[in-house]
């Protein structure tokens, strides 16, 4: 019976100390998992940052360079508008001084041009 007794009180002595090892070792895998709970968070955190601050970024820019693009195009219009006003003066004058100079031969070609529209009318 003293070996019983004996081999209980040994089992419970490595009972109890795999026990404690085993609460240790569970305590310390709670330990890694809150510090790599805390290390993702963080991680997280920054990549939210970072992207925030990357659309924002990206958003200025797009905005500016559809401003230039837009200034650039009012440009482009007005300078065209400007030649078109120009091209009209010119024609005018041109017209101005060629009926001018012409009269007789102005009127002839009024009325070719008006024959010619009027054939092409009838078809």
């Amino acid at each position: 019976m003293s070996t019983t007794n004996a081999e209980s009180g040994m089992r419970d002595w490595t009972d109890k100390a795999s026990r404690e090892r085993l609460e240790k070792d569970i305590s310390a895998v709670k330990s890694d998992i809150a510090a790599l709970t805390d290390q993702i968070a963080d991680a997280l955190n920054t990549f939210s940052k970072s992207t925030s601050k990357q659309a924002r970024r990206g958003y200025r820019q797009a905005r500016e360079n559809m401003d230039s693009a837009i200034d650039d195009m009012s440009e482009r219009g007005s300078a065209m508008m400007d030649a078109a006003q120009d091209a009209y003066g010119s024609i005018e004058e041109t017209l101005e001084d060629a009926i001018t100079q012409r009269p007789l031969a102005t009127v002839a070609l009024a009325l070719g041009i008006g024959f010619l529209i009027g054939a092409a009318w009838r078809r």
